[in-house]
């Protein structure tokens, strides 16, 4: 009796050893070290990631696997200060920032503020070309000024923007193109979570970050405006009426309880009232009482899920953070960090060089992990090196920052890209080609802020935060 054969059995010897590349990461270097041959610490360490990340292994329990497995095989680091700096690693202050902005977040998304913010974007830009557009990406960068979250930002201005839009007549492949890329303005404006990490794994001020975004923030939202407002003028894509002063005004007013708290954010920092990570539980408070006492868009009921979303959200992140502090942990006790830095200044690069070196390391990265755990792998790093070039923490920071909004945007791993998927219903494949135009535009934003470090600097430099 004949049988099927198995699938390990038709697959071809490329494909077979394409399956197997994770073995084979992990088998070469252990045995050539075993062998007596001098591999570096640093290449069994990533290799060992890898391969775990190519398996399917979530990237936080990849990052604790290789830590312990390195650690027992490779190294006589005591068991004991693995476990000590799993709670050391997030006993910083700064990282209560983390909770309180995706709680601050997730209060604006339900409670009526992203719906103003839309209103008054649509009474100053509506009657423009691709008018219900760009005022996506107007309350997109408003929303962003508030909330800290690039996936916040898309649910809460996408779900209201998008269906308005195929209503009036726009295809939801233009709306969703465009709502993808803008929502990523949510982590470069003035609070994000991305930027918290960054300042915990460089010892960076927080403050400065913040406001750093303030300027490079403007200038991406006009830039997407511009394409936008041009696709959409080709196309002859619908314009609303044109808003009276006084509509403009009354749209203004019911959006400024939202907008205010920019205000308290950069005015409580820069005033010292508060630091970075107390301006994140009063930016919770402040969103909460709008939410549900000024604009009565979210009621008591709904409380218990927004606090319990919030709490899995920070849950998740907190656990990446771990992780990748205790990897961090590993790479600086091999002096790996440094290592690289001497490696990095003996190929004498030059500033230009250098850059060009982070945002391509930068670009690969965001193709197989999320923002979080690439600030906490690639920062220590890349930070030693750029120190000594004479780059600045701060720009490095933002830097950063605009390559992890590149990846937010495109598969395989790419957040906004899924969640843009579920609100329009279009298929991943679909949706990657439609933000073509927006993220070769952000691949451009991204060159002008490697190159041109005043944009990030001159705002923090101004309020003496540098």
């Amino acid at each position: 009796m004949s049988t099927a054969p198995s699938a390990a059995a038709t697959m071809s010897p490329t494909l077979r050893f394409f399956a197997l590349s994770p073995i084979w990461l992990i088998a070469i270097p252990y045995g050539l070290a075993l062998a007596g041959f001098a591999v570096p610490s640093s290449l069994i360490l990533f290799c060992l990631l890898i391969a775990l990340m190519l398996s399917g292994t979530p990237i936080s329990i990849a990052l604790g696997l290789t830590v312990l497995t390195f650690v027992f095989t490779m190294t006589h680091v005591p068991i004991e200060s693995v476990a000590l700096k799993l709670f050391t690693g997030i006993e910083r202050f700064e990282i209560m920032a983390v909770p309180f902005f995706i709680l601050a977040g997730n209060f604006l998304t339900y409670g009526g503020v992203a719906r103003k913010m839309i209103n008054f974007a649509m009474t100053m830009v509506g009657h423009w070309h691709g008018g219900l557009a760009l005022a996506g990406i107007v309350a997109c960068a408003m929303f962003a000024l508030v909330c800290g979250s690039s996936v916040a930002t898309v649910v809460a201005i996408g779900s209201i923007v998008l269906p308005e839009m195929v209503e009036r007549g726009y295809p939801m492949r233009f709306g969703a193109g465009v709502i993808t890329v803008a929502g990523s303005l949510g982590i470069l404006m003035l609070p994000s979570i991305p930027k918290v990490i960054y300042a915990i794994a460089t010892n960076t001020s927080i403050g400065a970050l913040f406001v750093a975004g303030l300027l490079p923030g403007i200038l991406i939202t006009v830039m997407l405006c511009t394409v936008t407002w041009y696709i959409a003028r080709k196309r002859d894509y619908p314009r609303l009426p044109k808003a009276s002063w006084g509509e403009r005004w009354r749209a203004f007013r019911e959006s400024v309880w939202g907008l205010m708290l920019v205000v308290i954010i950069i005015g409580g920092i820069y005033s010292g009232i508060f630091t970075a990570t107390e301006a994140a539980a009063v930016s919770a408070v402040y969103a909460f009482i709008v939410s549900v006492f000024v604009y009565k868009a979210m009621p008591f009921r709904d409380l218990p899920k927004v606090l319990l979303q919030s709490a899995n959200m920070s849950a998740m992140l907190l656990y990446i953070i771990t992780n990748a502090a205790l990897f961090s942990f590993i790479l600086t006790n091999e002096n790996i960090p440094h290592a690289l830095a001497d490696w990095i200044l003996g190929k004498d690069l030059g500033v230009v060089g250098f850059l060009l070196l982070a945002n391509v390391l930068l670009l690969i990265a965001g193709n197989f992990m999320e923002p979080s755990s690439i600030i906490l792998i690639m920062a220590p790093i890349l930070y030693p090196a750029a120190v000594a070039l004479g780059v600045n923490p701060v720009h490095l920071g933002i830097l950063i920052d605009v390559n992890m909004e590149v990846g937010l945007c495109h598969p395989p791993v790419g957040l906004n890209l899924y969640v843009a998927s579920g609100i329009s219903r279009l298929g991943i494949t679909e949706l990657t080609k439609a933000v073509l135009p927006w993220l070769i535009t952000m691949l451009v934003f991204l060159v002008i802020v490697t190159y041109w470090p005043w944009l990030t600097l001159v705002v923090p430099r101004a309020l003496g935060m540098l």
